[in-house]
């Protein structure tokens, strides 16, 4: 096109206010709200970026038509009353939005019942900006949250329940409110609505009790220091419609406490322990404004090893000190009820309904105890030791609580994972009318410092979230909107790396995400050292067995042959052998071992196959697309020898039944091969992974403190010693 043409072009697309490519944008919304002020923060932010300038006008009377107005709670500007009605807010819920085109498609209408929902709008907008460069585009929608509540699990690494160095490497950077601004802009960003905080005794560090002043160790001058922090986290989640909640264990004070005033740390019934806990719990709800609510725990210092305390004596503790510190609060708050080791719902219901609070209770329930990422479907749950699943605790519907399922993740750490495919089932499998949302996060793993990631120029992210973005992405999208399509995903790897990568790179991620998945439905495990996916370690056992291997941690071969599967669906190796021997018939919607290997071993290398195609796209700009597409050669290894290993547990377990030396020199066979490729994940993993402080092994000896695949290698090649070296006892 001629220079004076296209000046022309120009000058008429302007006039008529069609060209968004080059008009100015104009912004009209409730600048009083703080959440919509965030989201216009991050629109205006974007559209800079593109080299875009932004205006904003009045939301009551912006003069002429902006490009883009907020309304909220239904307060349609006379303004507008030409295309919005009352009947265009019908239906939304609360955090829900509209998207309309109105003023002959120039403008842009973001609908919404609430300040979040409006925020959310925004931040649909701003996503569309990144992707698109501009609003031209933007199609008309209507998005209702699915869940009511999308909770991220946060372990904090002082007064933490599990010890270890992979808990102290977090301590600066969780002091640190950048790293929180980060983390609560990715929560913002993936409609992820709560941040939960969870350590054993969390008052020390957040209020000088009045009664008990000497209950916490701090000065003064680091008291004062402490709760600004507390402060400024809380005020920031709040700014961004982030609700927070700090989560104590139960019955547990400080040190300092029990220096002072005598007692125990732990489990201690007394008088003096239920004034402090109960003063404490007022104090806080009064000294931040900003805290949403509270929650606490059954299990571990009610007294479960070996003096148990009965539902009603923990149920009773609860209403001592918790229930009792929030009504004497200055205002309420919300109350977060953990079922764990319950063992009876029904003295739980009796308390929350005597309770008569506010808003209703959130009782979470783990979902496959502490390995969600597995089956779908319910099959264990951790109200009692033994796994057993008590109805009652949705069955009558309650009327005063609502269940969030707590996917917990003790199975990958240091890995990327993403599997949209499994987020959508479970949402499917798991809607019920008393489920409310979800909880994810871990116990023995904090997503702060990446400490996992040696230097190099791959490492284009600063904190470990950032590395895992696809994790709280899929999650969060998906819990909010399961309708979330696989491009939106797609998309958000072509951001990141390059258009054309976005499709490859998503079906990648998800055929090597299933190995975790797979692994941990057919090994069946309960709390968080039974198994470690990513690491193929059963640190302590599951089920009680007098051959468990307390030399290493690795998941032998011995131990594969006779464990029980999670998923009801799967047969263990030694049914499917005996099924076998016996001529039984399999069931089509029986999966065996041998079918699954199959499964794993296809999908391992399809795709090892996506990962050849992309690598070479990896270049200096885009330097950390190389550790993605690793990380996915790492997984798919790890299937093909998890594929492997599952045959040759097969003809092992098939040589002991029947001393067929062939089915013995197979399993040899098909051991070596698992070696060859626990070989290729050491090749993907040495140059970029450290030797890893992990929570799992601690309790084994001195060369299991870290964790690498490297330093596993020597167990995986003692099965090969174990099969070849087996013996037929008739």
């Amino acid at each position: 096109m001629k220079p004076l043409v296209f000046i022309v072009c120009l000058l008429f697309m302007l006039a008529i206010g069609r060209c968004d490519a080059f008009a100015q944008i104009t912004l009209a919304y409730d600048s009083s709200l703080q959440p919509v002020h965030y989201a216009a923060g991050k629109l205006s932010d974007a559209l800079a970026r593109k080299g875009r300038g932004i205006k904003i006008l009045s939301e009551v009377n912006p003069g002429k038509l902006p490009s883009v107005w907020v309304i909220n709670k239904g307060n349609i500007p006379r303004r507008l009353r030409k295309w919005v009605s009352a009947k265009d807010f019908e239906g939304l819920q609360p955090e829900g939005y509209a998207i309309q085109r109105i003023g002959d498609k120039r403008s842009i209408v973001i609908l919404s019942k609430d300040a979040i929902g409006a925020e959310y709008g925004l931040l649909d907008l701003t996503e569309h900006v990144e992707l698109h460069g501009g609003l031209d585009k933007v199609e008309a929608k209507r998005i209702n949250p699915k869940f009511e509540y999308r909770i991220v699990k946060f372990n904090l690494p002082w007064s933490p329940y599990r010890v270890s160095k992979a808990t102290e490497v977090h301590l600066q950077t969780c002091r640190d409110l950048k790293f929180w601004e980060k983390f609560l802009d990715m929560m913002a960003e993936n409609r992820l609505n709560a941040l939960s905080l969870w350590n054993n005794h969390p008052f020390p560090y957040m209020i000088r009790s009045q009664s008990f002043p000497l209950a916490s160790g701090l000065s003064d001058a680091e008291m004062k220091e402490w709760q600004g922090f507390w402060k400024q986290l809380f005020s920031m989640a709040k700014q961004r419609g982030i609700q927070t909640y700090i989560i104590n264990w139960n019955v547990v004070v400080s040190p300092e406490f029990v220096k002072a005033y005598g007692g125990k740390e732990y489990s201690d019934l007394s008088d003096q322990v239920k004034k402090y806990t109960k003063e404490s719990v007022t104090q806080l709800i009064d000294e931040y404004e900003d805290l949403t609510g509270i929650g606490v725990t059954l299990a571990d210092w009610m007294g479960n090893f070996p003096d148990k305390l009965t539902p009603q004596q923990r149920e009773d503790w609860i209403d001592d000190t918790f229930v009792a510190g929030m009504k004497a609060a200055r205002r309420p708050v919300k109350f977060i009820h953990r079922s764990v080791l319950a063992g009876d719902p029904v003295a739980m219901r009796e308390l929350i309904s005597k309770a008569d609070l506010k808003d209703p209770a959130l009782v979470e329930i783990k979902f496959n105890w502490s390995h969600g990422h597995s089956t779908p479907k319910l099959s264990i749950s951790h109200d009692y030791h033994s796994g057993k699943i008590d109805e009652r605790f949705w069955s009558p519907k309650p009327k005063d609580y609502n269940i969030q399922w707590m996917v917990r993740n003790e199975d990958f750490f240091i890995l990327r994972w993403g599997q949209p495919d499994f987020i959508r089932q479970h949402i499917a499998f798991n809607s019920k009318d008393y489920v409310n949302g979800y909880f994810i996060g871990s116990e023995g793993y904090i997503p702060a410092a990446d400490y996992s990631q040696k230097p190099s120029p791959e490492k284009t992210w600063q904190y470990a979230f950032e590395k895992q973005w696809l994790f709280y992405k899929l999650w969060g999208k998906l819990l909010y909107n399961p309708s979330t399509s696989d491009k939106e995903f797609e998309n958000a790897f072509e951001l990141k790396y390059g258009s054309g990568v976005g499709k490859p790179m998503l079906e990648a991620t998800r055929l090597a995400g299933n190995m975790p998945l797979r692994l941990a439905s057919f090994y069946r495990s309960t709390w968080d050292y039974t198994l470690y996916s990513e690491g193929f370690i059963e640190a302590e056992p599951a089920e009680a067995k007098g051959n468990f291997d307390r030399s290493n941690p690795l998941i032998s071969i011995t131990d594969l042959l006779d464990h029980p599967t999670l998923d009801p669906a799967m047969l263990s190796i030694a049914d499917y052998v005996d099924s076998a021997l016996m001529k039984k018939v399999v069931g089509e919607d029986v999966i065996t071992p041998l079918a699954l290997a199959d499964s794993s071993e296809h999908d391992s290398r399809r795709a090892l196959e996506l990962v050849d195609g992309l690598m070479p796209r990896s270049g200096a700009a885009t330097s950390a697309i190389k550790s993605e597409l690793e990380d996915v050669a790492v997984w798919a290894h790890l299937g093909l020898y998890f594929a492997d290993k599952l045959r040759a547990g097969v003809a092992l377990k098939t040589f002991y039944r029947t001393g067929d030396a062939q089915q013995k020199q197979q399993a040899v066979i098909l051991l070596q091969k698992c070696l060859n490729h626990w070989d290729q994940v050491i090749r993907f993993t040495k140059d970029r992974y450290l030797p890893t402080p992990h929570v799992m092994t601690q309790n084994y000896g001195p060369e299991f403190q870290v964790f690498h695949w490297e330093l596993m290698r020597p167990q995986v090649e003692k099965d090969i010693a174990i099969a070849d070296h087996a013996v037929f006892k008739p």
